[in-house]
C-alpha cells in the first residue's frame, strides 16, 4: 500500500501541476492580453494624422498598458511596459515614419519568468531535468488596432442637407467653422439648411425628445428620416445640454445632464459668427467670451462664472436670447458640485445626419457639429457650428460610434 500510494502521489503531483501551474499561466496570459488590448485601443485613438500623433500614440499606449497589472495583479508590473513596445505602423503594417501615414498600432509584450512550482518539482523525479520541467515560463500577448468607420451613437434628431444642389462629400458645400441655422421660428426669415428629423420614420414629438435626451441611440447609415414638425416641445431636453433648466429639472437626471460648459455663442457675444469651437475671440466680443474649448476647461456656465439668467453677465444678457421660463442654471467652476464639473459630459459636440434628399430621404453621411445656442421660448432661430465630416481623422466626434459602419466617426477597433 505504501509503494502504491507513493506511486499514485507522483501521478497526483503531475495532475496538480498541470491544473495549478498551467492555470496560473492562463491567468497571466489573460491579464497580459487585457493590457495589450487597452494599449492598442488607446494608442489607435491618437492616430489622427496630425503632428505628433506617433509620439502621442506611444505615450497613450504605454499609459493604458501600465494601468492593467499583470502576473496575478503584481504591483511590480507597473512601469514594465514601455513605449518601445508600441509599434506604430502604416497600411501595409510597416513601421510608420511620418504622422500622416500612421494608421495601425501593435502592442506586444513578453512577460518573462512566470514562476512554476509543482511542475518544476516533478524534475526531481527525472534526475533534475530542468529542460523538461523548467522553473519558469514566458508568456506573450499581442494586439493590433486601427481606427475604422462606425455607425453613429446618439446623434441629434436633425438632418443636414447639402448647402447647394450637387454639393457632395466630405463637406457638402460647407466650410469648417461655419454657423448653420436650424430654422425653428416660423416667420423669422432666413434659410435653414438643417431641420428636425426622426430616425424611425415617425412624426412623434416624444420620439424627437427621446433622441435629444439620448434615450434612443444606435442609428445606422441608411436609416429612414421623417420630419416631425415639432420644435418647442423638445426645448427642455435641448437646453439641458447647456445646463439650463426649468421647474424641478436639474443636472442629476441622467438624461438631462449638461456639457462641461453651457456658455452660449450668438452674434451678440461672438460677432464674427464663426469658429466658436477653437477660434480666436473676435473684436467686439463680450468681455466674458472665449472659445468653446477654453470654456470647457473652465467649466463655465451660460452665465460664465455665475448662475443668474439676468444681470450684466447673466445668460440672457450675454447671449441676447430670451430663454423665457428657464430660470435655473447649472453651477460653474472646477471642483463645483451640482453643476458642469460634477455632472458634465461631452454633450454639445454631437453627430448630425446628412441627407442629400432631405426633407425625407435617408441618412447618407454624418457631420460633426457644435451646439451653439439653447432654444428660446418663444421660439427663435437656433444655430450650430459645422466642425467637419465626422469621418475626418481629427474630428472631435471620433469617440462616438459602434464599429462597423461605412460612414461616420472613426473609432479605435481591435483588428487582431
Amino acid at each position: 500500500m505504501i509503494i502504491t500510494v507513493c506511486l499514485f502521489l507522483l501521478f497526483l503531483l503531475g495532475f496538480m501541476g498541470f491544473a495549478l501551474d498551467l492555470s496560473r499561466l492562463f491567468v497571466v496570459k489573460t491579464e497580459l492580453q487585457t493590457a495589450m488590448d487597452a494599449c492598442a485601443l488607446s494608442a489607435a485613438q491618437e492616430l489622427d494624422g496630425l503632428a505628433g500623433s506617433i509620439a502621442r500614440s506611444r505615450e497613450a499606449g504605454e499609459t493604458a498598458a501600465n494601468l492593467n497589472r499583470v502576473n496575478l495583479q503584481s504591483s511590480a508590473w507597473v512601469g514594465t511596459f514601455t513605449g518601445d513596445d508600441v509599434q506604430v505602423l502604416t497600411d501595409s503594417l510597416n513601421p510608420a515614419t511620418s504622422d500622416a501615414e500612421a494608421t495601425y498600432v501593435r502592442c506586444e509584450h513578453t512577460e518573462p519568468s512566470v514562476r512554476l512550482w509543482l511542475l518544476h518539482a516533478l524534475g526531481a523525479f527525472y534526475d533534475g531535468n530542468t529542460t523538461r520541467f523548467p522553473p519558469t515560463h514566458d508568456v506573450f500577448a499581442s494586439a493590433l488596432a486601427t481606427r475604422m468607420h462606425a455607425q453613429s451613437t446618439c446623434p441629434l434628431p436633425l438632418a443636414l442637407r447639402p448647402k447647394a444642389d450637387g454639393a457632395g462629400p466630405p463637406h457638402y458645400g460647407y466650410t469648417p467653422g461655419e454657423w448653420i441655422t436650424l430654422l425653428v421660428c416660423p416667420g423669422c426669415g432666413g434659410n435653414g439648411y438643417i431641420g428636425w428629423a426622426n430616425f424611425n420614420g415617425s412624426s412623434s414629438a416624444a420620439d424627437t425628445r427621446a433622441y435629444v435626451e439620448g434615450r434612443r441611440c444606435d442609428i445606422a447609415t441608411g436609416a429612414e428620416l421623417a420630419t416631425p414638425g415639432v420644435e418647442a416641445s423638445v426645448a427642455e431636453a435641448w437646453n439641458a445640454r447647456f445646463g439650463i433648466y426649468r421647474g424641478s429639472a436639474g443636472p442629476e437626471d441622467p438624461y438631462m445632464q449638461p456639457d462641461y460648459t453651457g456658455y452660449i455663442y450668438t452674434s451678440t457675444n461672438w460677432p464674427s459668427g464663426r469658429d466658436a469651437l477653437r477660434g480666436v475671440t473676435p473684436a467686439g466680443a463680450h468681455p466674458t467670451a472665449e472659445n468653446f474649448e477654453t470654456k470647457r476647461r473652465q467649466f463655465a456656465s451660460c452665465a460664465d462664472t455665475g448662475t443668474n439668467m439676468n444681470g450684466p453677465n447673466g445668460c440672457r444678457t450675454i447671449s441676447g436670447l430670451s430663454i423665457n421660463s428657464f430660470n435655473s442654471v447649472a453651477v460653474p467652476g472646477e471642483g463645483a458640485l451640482d453643476g458642469h464639473f460634477q455632472y458634465g459630459q461631452s454633450r454639445r459636440i454631437a453627430l448630425v445626419p446628412i441627407s442629400v434628399d432631405y426633407p425625407g430621404g435617408h441618412i447618407d453621411d454624418w457631420a460633426c457639429m457644435l451646439m451653439l445656442q439653447p432654444m428660446s421660448l418663444p421660439p427663435a432661430n437656433v444655430q450650430l457650428e459645422y466642425i467637419g465630416n465626422a469621418s475626418d481623422l481629427g474630428s472631435p466626434c471620433t469617440t462616438s460610434g459602434l464599429p462597423g459602419g461605412v460612414a461616420g466617426p472613426r473609432v479605435p477597433v481591435l483588428v487582431r
